[in-house]
């Protein structure tokens, strides 16, 4: 081998190593609301939607990281769903950043993005951020604009309480 060509492969090792900690982004795709849901049914989780271009998306991020920090338990999907779309790199870079590498993390991957938004919800109209409590029943409860983290905790720790 030839030592330039040991060098550049060696480079690569070596970014493919340091990005190996980047959040994983799967496309969300027309199917992908019922297919998020089917894969959590029976038990709770937090569906958080944001965008890269939403000042208070990206000050929640943090938050969200934070949370997620404190409780390696917490059930979060994230859905980058901006109106403009998102670089996939640059989201990733921001969940990272955030704290939200484990996650699990979702981005609008369809260039018709009101046909996602109607499976999602059909009187959504592309505001974010907004957030999904689903609990293990499968009931929603829908929060407009930041969540409260504290309240989001609070009701998590009431979803894993056994019944009486």
């Amino acid at each position: 081998m030839r030592p330039q060509s040991f060098a550049t492969l060696l480079a690569a090792l070596c970014l493919s190593v340091s990005l190996g900690n980047a959040a994983e982004l799967n496309p969300f795709v027309r199917g992908s609301w019922r297919a998020l849901i089917q894969a959590h049914s029976g038990r709770p989780v937090i569906v958080h939607f944001w965008g890269m271009t939403c000042g208070p998306c990206r000050s929640e991020m943090l938050a969200w990281g934070k949370l997620l920090a404190e409780r390696p338990d917490l059930p979060l999907v994230t859905v980058s769903a901006d109106l403009v779309p998102d670089s996939p790199d640059a989201t990733q870079a921001f969940l990272a950043k955030s704290g939200l590498s484990n996650a699990e993390n979702w981005i609008f991957d369809d260039g018709f993005v009101e046909r996602l938004r109607y499976e999602i919800d059909p009187k959504w109209q592309g505001e974010i951020p907004f957030t999904f409590l689903i609990g293990s029943n499968g009931a929603m409860r829908k929060i407009e604009g930041a969540a409260n983290v504290e309240e989001v905790s609070a009701w998590l720790d009431g979803e894993r309480r056994p019944p009486k």
